[in-house]
């Protein structure tokens, strides 16, 4: 099984998507993550999950390619703007939505946007869980 998370950016919501997914899939599971566009690692969300003890910073950020897409069984899309601008999967490809919000967009102090970057993170984390145990399980 071949699961692939998207965003706009793969920067923050689809690294950590990826991160628990390698994390929690059993050797089955082959993992990715791109964005529409790349924009690069985000600090915080690479923080957010260490305090976890999940190291995303070995992970890049992509941009989505069509070998990609031909080779995901699941595509998982993590904001708005990746599921509109999803391309045309390939017919025997699934497609998931997870209308997760930005948490670089957060405003207000450092303990603020990072509070936002861990409420997204376990958010992240709960999808993930409940995702692998349905791959796991054939589903």
């Amino acid at each position: 099984m071949n699961v692939l998370f998207l965003c706009t950016g793969n920067a923050c919501r689809s690294q950590m998507a990826e991160g628990f997914a390698r994390h929690l899939a059993s050797e089955r599971v082959v993992v990715q993550s791109a964005g529409i566009e790349v924009h690069g690692q985000n600090e915080r969300a690479v923080v957010a999950m260490d305090e976890l003890g999940i190291d995303i910073t070995p992970q890049a950020s992509t941009q989505l390619t069509d070998a990609m897409l031909d080779e995901a069984d699941l595509v998982v899309t993590v904001c708005g703007h990746a599921d509109e601008q999803c391309p045309l999967l390939p017919p025997q490809t699934r497609k998931l939505h997870w209308p997760l919000e930005d948490p670089a967009r957060a405003t207000g102090t450092d303990d603020e946007i990072m509070a936002e970057f861990r409420r997204i993170r376990d958010e992240i984390r709960e999808r993930v869980t409940e995702l692998m145990e349905l791959v796991s399980h054939g589903e």
